[in-house]
């Protein structure tokens, strides 16, 4: 690719165009499109997309664009962003601010695969702009970020996220009623994007979860590992999906041994 930099922040004004708009409706009512008993579909999810999608296309034109809300552009291109519009919009539509918009650039590869060379994370309640070039550093608003270096899992806080099939919910729950004995916190934040930026951030010691989909996690994993930690994925024979355990690079191992123990006993 010509110019990753020029790509970088494009992406991240189209990060924060949309962010705006979710600032703009945040006390607005909210306009359901779809719903399931563990997740919410908006109108403005499809607003903010379509948002996206010009201004990076307008820039990109011979890109595609692979988004939570559907694709764009050609499909056959040799770059593809991948999108989630508003990452946490269960937490958005009940008023809850954290959410934000996960925007990744990915290089199609001799073979047919994709691998990740931009990413960028924006939280509009905050104002934190998380942005990652492969083989540069990560960044949270311009300045160099690292994550932790706590090895124990004593000391750590570990996020765990629950996807929306049953089988998620029946996987990841013995390993929640483990690591809460073992670790210092476990926390649920409800934004897979934000838990790898707050791992890359030093902020979280790790992140672990099952069923997540690639716009989900693609931005975020190349900005975690830029900050020096692991993002370990594993494709789910279900379509699209993973599992993933995202750390310091000091816990997975650890984590692991607890995940399969737990899983092996439930």
């Amino acid at each position: 690719m010509n110019s990753p930099l020029r790509a970088l922040r494009c992406a991240a004004a189209a990060a924060r165009a949309a962010g705006r708009l979710m600032l703009r409706q945040r006390a607005a009512p909210k306009k359901i499109n779809r719903q399931s008993r563990h997740d919410i579909k908006l109108e403005l999810d499809v607003r903010c997309q379509k948002l996206i999608e010009k201004t990076l296309l307008r820039s990109f034109p011979q890109s595609a664009v692979l988004g939570e809300e559907g694709l764009a552009g050609r499909q056959d291109a040799p770059l593809r962003w991948v999108v989630d519009p508003i990452d946490g919009t269960v937490n958005f539509t009940y008023g809850v601010p954290h959410a934000c918009v996960s925007i990744a650039l990915q290089e199609r590869m001799a073979g047919g695969e994709f691998a990740t060379v931009a990413g960028v994370v924006y939280d509009p309640f905050c104002g934190e702009l998380w942005t990652a070039l492969r083989g540069g550093p990560a960044r949270l608003n311009g300045r160099v970020i690292h994550v932790s270096r706590r090895k124990n899992l004593a000391e750590a806080i570990v996020s765990i996220g629950f996807a929306k099939s049953r089988a998620s919910l029946e996987e990841n729950l013995p390993v929640f009623n483990a690591l809460v004995r073992r670790v210092r916190k476990i926390r649920m934040m409800g934004a897979a994007a934000l838990a790898l930026t707050y791992v890359a951030s030093g902020r979280f010691d790790a992140y672990v979860e099952s069923g997540i989909s690639l716009w989900d996690i693609a931005a975020g994993g190349l900005i975690l590992e830029c900050a020096g930690g692991e993002f370990w994925r594993q494709p789910l024979p279900d379509g699209g999906k993973f599992r993933m355990i995202a750390s310091n690079g000091l816990l997975r191992a650890k984590l692991e041994r607890v995940a399969r123990a737990a899983r092996k006993t439930s």
